[in-house]
């Protein structure tokens, strides 16, 4: 496999110290011998290296199919494709979704935490968790064991939503992956009341500085939202810090 990529990156840079009508009449050589070949041979057996290589060329060179002689276009975006299913089998295997389940008795005592102290948010109650008995659970985690209660008087997500969609954004971060399996981190602002994108940047080390700089960069034309929307994840909340944005210190 390795053999196989510094032969292709010797030949490209030869290829590239080349003169044109040289390089040109190299082409028509090389594609003459291909028909030749494609033409006495029923079929060619590629091995892994081989296929990894034009998934590669692919990505690099989109117009590289145009070359195609040996395979289809069509297999090459199969391998690829083949690749990423692979990868998502080995992330799904049974026994490694979600997280685990904690203690019993924790959930119990949440439940009743949050029942006898209807004031207190999941803040509050992990604090109190840590302190007082030595249980370290993240925020997030006791939120989703706490008693639910029906709000009396006070407006629901939804009319909040509706009445304040004018002057509120939201943030989320979503994963692509590149040709290699790498992740790429792409952070969205999108305006509630429009769907308008707001702001969009890509990144492969997410960090609370960075979405600090992004908020900023979207609010540059002094359009700052009254109430900037987002979820549960770490970064938000690193180092104990929230993301506000505000008039006059888009950022704290």
């Amino acid at each position: 496999m390795i053999r196989t990529f510094i032969s292709a990156l010797l030949a490209l840079v030869r290829a590239g110290l080349m003169p044109q009508t040289m390089l040109a009449l190299e082409n028509a050589a090389l594609r003459q011998q291909l028909t030749i070949y494609r033409r006495t041979q029923k079929r060619t057996r590629l091995r892994s290296e081989d296929r990894l290589f034009w998934i590669a060329l692919h990505r690099l060179w989109s117009e590289c199919t145009r070359s195609l002689i040996i395979v289809k276009p069509a297999t090459v975006i199969g391998w690829h494709r083949k690749g990423f299913r692979v990868m998502w089998r080995r992330k799904s295997r049974p026994g490694k979704i979600g997280r685990p389940r904690i203690p019993r008795k924790h959930i119990a005592f949440i439940k009743r935490i949050s029942s006898d102290q209807p004031g207190w948010g999941e803040d509050k109650i992990a604090e109190e968790l840590a302190a007082k008995f030595g249980v370290h659970h993240s925020p997030s985690t006791v939120r989703g064991y706490m008693v639910r209660r029906t709000p009396r008087g006070d407006q629901t997500w939804r009319t909040f939503v509706r009445n304040h969609a004018k002057e509120l954004w939201a943030c989320d971060f979503m994963t692509q992956y590149t040709a290699f399996f790498a992740i790429a981190y792409v952070f969205i602002i999108m305006q509630i009341d429009t769907r308008k994108i707001v702001h969009v940047n890509v990144t492969t080390n997410p960090t609370l500085p960075w979405v600090k700089q992004q908020i900023r960069e979207a609010t540059s034309d002094d359009i700052v939202p009254r109430f900037l929307v987002h979820d549960n994840d770490g970064i938000f909340g690193q180092y104990g810090k929230r993301v506000t944005v505000e008039r006059g210190d888009r950022t704290r």
